[in-house]
C-alpha cells in the first residue's frame, strides 16, 4: 500500500481559524513556574485568599450526602443549578437590577458567556464596538466570528450613531454589539462614569444593538461610591429586564476561585433561551458538582469574603501606586484605579512594550503584559499592563524599583544617542 500524504492542517482549517491567536497573558503565565521572576503579568487572584477550608468542607459535605452526592456527579440542566441561579437573581435584584431566576444562565466562567454572545450576534464583517484598550479575552472570544472593530469613546461622546453605522456598512456589515467593562476595567483599572454609561445606552438604543456589560471586577471596590450597572440603568429606563438591551456577564473567578469555572449571564429571557441552546451545543452544562459547591460557599461566606479581598488588594494597589511614584522616571504616566486588579502605564513615545518585556525578563526578571495586546488594531505599543493582586507589598516595591531603573536607563540611552 502506498504511503498516504500527511494532511496539511493549515489548508483544512475554516477561515475563522485565522482570527485565533494565542493569548499573550496565557503564555506569560508559564513564567510563574520560574521562581526568580516577579510577575505583574496575569490577572490572577491570590490563592492565599481563596476560601479553601470552606470549599474543602463543601465538597466533602456534598459528596457524602446521600441525595446531593449522586446529583452532583450526574448530568444536569443547561440553565444551571437552580439554587445558585436563584441566589444570583436575588443578588442582582438587591444591587439595583431586578430580575428572576429565568433571567440567569450559568456558564463556564464569564469567558464562555462572551464566546456564546459572539456566536449569537457576530457574523463575518459585522462590527463590534469596544473601548481602546479593552479586555483581551473578549477580543479572542469575538475574533472567531470574524468581526471588525470600531472604538467606543464614551467619556467624550463625540462620535455619532450614524458615523458608526456608516463605517460598518462601508466594511460590508452592520454594527452588531457593544462591549464594555464598566468597573475597574481590564487592562486600565478605570471605570465608566455615570454620564458615559448613560451615553452608551443612548448610543445602543439609537443603533439598536445589545450592550455586553462585563462585570468581572465589580465587587472589588476599594474606594469611591458605587455606580449603578448598565443593566440596572437600562431596566430603570425601560421598566423591565425583559425590555433591556444589556447582557450582564458575571463571574465568581475573582471573588471565590477561578479554577471552579463558574460564571453567569443575566439578561432578558429571550436571550437566555438562545444562550441555553448555545450551551447545549457546547458542553451540555457546567460541572454540576462545582455549581452546587459554589452555591453553598456563596450562601455561607460571600459577604465576608469580599471585604477580605478588598482589604488585601487595596493595600497592594496602594503599594504599587506609591512605588510607581517613587521609581518611575519623568515621562511615564499611569492610571489610578479605585478597585480591581490592574494599573495601566503609558511610556514615552518611542518605547515598545513588547521589546521592553523581552529586555525586562532578561535583565531584571520582571514580567508584565505589553499594552498592544489590548488594542483591537494592535496600537498602544508604548503601554504596559501591571497586575498587583498576586504579589506582596514588599515584592511590589522591589519589582517596580527594578522596572523603573530599566525604563530610566532606556530613556537615558535614547537621549544620549
Amino acid at each position: 500500500m502506498a504511503e498516504s500524504a500527511a494532511i496539511d492542517w493549515d489548508k483544512a482549517f475554516a477561515g475563522r481559524a485565522e482570527g485565533m491567536r494565542a493569548s499573550e497573558i496565557r503564555e506569560l503565565l508559564k513564567l510563574l513556574e520560574q521562581p526568580d521572576i516577579i510577575s505583574f503579568a496575569g490577572g490572577i487572584p491570590d490563592p492565599a485568599l481563596f476560601p479553601s477550608d470552606v470549599l474543602r468542607s463543601a465538597f466533602a459535605t456534598i459528596l457524602s450526602d446521600p441525595e446531593l452526592g449522586p446529583k452532583s456527579l450526574q448530568y444536569s440542566v443547561s440553565e444551571g443549578y437552580l439554587p445558585l441561579r436563584r441566589w444570583i437573581a436575588e443578588r442582582m435584584t438587591s444591587t439595583g437590577a431586578p430580575c428572576e431566576v429565568e433571567n440567569v444562565i450559568i456558564t463556564a466562567g464569564s469567558q464562555q458567556g462572551l464566546d456564546f454572545i459572539g456566536k449569537l450576534f457576530l457574523s463575518p464583517r459585522d462590527t463590534a464596538l469596544v473601548t481602546a484598550p479593552t479586555y483581551l479575552g473578549a477580543l479572542q472570544a469575538f475574533n472567531a466570528y470574524e468581526p471588525r472593530y470600531d472604538v467606543l469613546r464614551l467619556e467624550d461622546g463625540k462620535r455619532t450613531p450614524d458615523a458608526y453605522r456608516e463605517a460598518a456598512a462601508a466594511a460590508g456589515g452592520r454594527v452588531a454589539l457593544s462591549y464594555v467593562v464598566t468597573e475597574f476595567a481590564n487592562p486600565t483599572g478605570e471605570s465608566l462614569s455615570l454620564a458615559a454609561r448613560q451615553r452608551l445606552l443612548d448610543l445602543a438604543a439609537e443603533i439598536d444593538i445589545p450592550v455586553v456589560e462585563d462585570a468581572a471586577y465589580e465587587a472589588l471596590r476599594f474606594e469611591g461610591e458605587a455606580l449603578p450597572s448598565c443593566l440596572g440603568l437600562d431596566i430603570a429606563r425601560t421598566g423591565s429586564i425583559e425590555r433591556s438591551r444589556v447582557i450582564y456577564c458575571g463571574t465568581f473567578s475573582k471573588t471565590i476561585a477561578p479554577g471552579l469555572r463558574v460564571g453567569f449571564v443575566c439578561a432578558a429571557r429571550n436571550l437566555v433561551q438562545k444562550l441555553v441552546l448555545a450551551k447545549q451545543a457546547a458542553d451540555l452544562h457546567s460541572a454540576t458538582l462545582n455549581q452546587i459547591v459554589m452555591h453553598q460557599v456563596v450562601e455561607a461566606i460571600y459577604d465576608r469574603q469580599i471585604p477580605k479581598l478588598v482589604a488585601a488588594y487595596g493595600k497592594r494597589r496602594d503599594a504599587m501606586l506609591a512605588a510607581l511614584a517613587r521609581h518611575m522616571p519623568e515621562g511615564v504616566s499611569w492610571t489610578r484605579p479605585q478597585g480591581g486588579m490592574f494599573i495601566f502605564l503609558t511610556l514615552p513615545v518611542g518605547f515598545d512594550g513588547a521589546e521592553l518585556l523581552a529586555q525586562s525578563l532578561k535583565q531584571v526578571r520582571i514580567a508584565f503584559v505589553p499594552g498592544s495586546a489590548f488594542f483591537a488594531d494592535g496600537s498602544g505599543a508604548n503601554s504596559i499592563r501591571l497586575n498587583y493582586s498576586l504579589q506582596s507589598e514588599a515584592t511590589i516595591e522591589e519589582g517596580i524599583a527594578r522596572l523603573g531603573r530599566l525604563i530610566a536607563g532606556n530613556l537615558a540611552a535614547a537621549r544620549a544617542a
